[in-house]
């Protein structure tokens, strides 16, 4: 199955209580919502820009509607999902920084993953060619790429602290590899990670924040 190729899909499913409330923005045709809704039991509901992205969840028996992450998610009421997931969209987003703040307001969780700009093949591109980069995470060329907003893992951190988010787990991402739990604090990640999964939450205790605003949970991630 599709989903369960990718390696972020696995890690989520891993992160996801069963029987949650879910929502996912930016579904596709719905590949992890229909894994989670079978290995979980979860109840999902999809956000999907794309029309036929809609058809095809709603042909799975899927609970998906048209809009727009940018702007709809104002719509939804406050802590109405236990988790919302963003898988490698939020770099898509026109403002980034209000969707992530949102993701926190309608659920009592996030699970986000991001392609880190700071990972060392788009560091030695930038150095030898001069060209943006194009790698297995970032596969678009720099005048066709959907990616608006990209950023690295110490962008995302500070932003995390700035928004008064705590990451409970964090996790490096790989095609083909499997997944690892990271501290997206230390300088070595940014340059190591090529692709990092953060579940977030609003609560965050004094007693268990770290410099960064991460406090890291071995037990989420094998």
């Amino acid at each position: 199955m599709t989903a369960a190729l990718r390696e972020d899909f696995k890690e989520i499913l891993r992160l996801i209580r069963p029987g949650s409330r879910v929502l996912d923005i930016g579904c596709g045709e719905g590949e992890l919502l229909d894994l989670l809704a079978r290995e979980k039991q979860v109840d999902g509901q999809g956000l999907e820009i794309s029309p036929s992205g809609v058809s095809a969840c709603l042909a799975k028996g899927i609970s998906a509607v048209q809009g727009d992450g940018d702007k709809d998610l104002d719509h939804f009421p406050t802590a109405a999902f236990d988790y919302a997931i963003l898988s490698k969209t939020l770099q898509q987003m026109r403002e980034p920084r209000h969707v992530l703040s949102e993701l926190l307001r309608i659920a009592d969780r996030a699970v986000v993953s991001v392609p880190n700009f700071g990972h060392w093949r788009v560091r030695w591109a930038l150095l030898t060619t001069g060209r943006m980069p194009e790698t297995k995470a970032l596969p678009e060329p720099w005048w066709s790429t959907p990616n608006i907003h990209l950023c690295t893992l110490r962008d995302f951190t500070d932003l995390c602290e700035e928004l008064d988010l705590r990451i409970e787990a964090c996790a490096a991402v790989g095609r083909g590899q499997p997944a690892r739990a990271i501290d997206p604090s230390r300088a070595l990640e940014n340059w190591r990670a090529e692709t990092a999964l953060f579940l977030l939450t609003r609560d965050r205790p004094a007693e268990t924040k770290t410099p960064a605003g991460a406090t890291l949970n071995g037990d989420l991630f094998g």
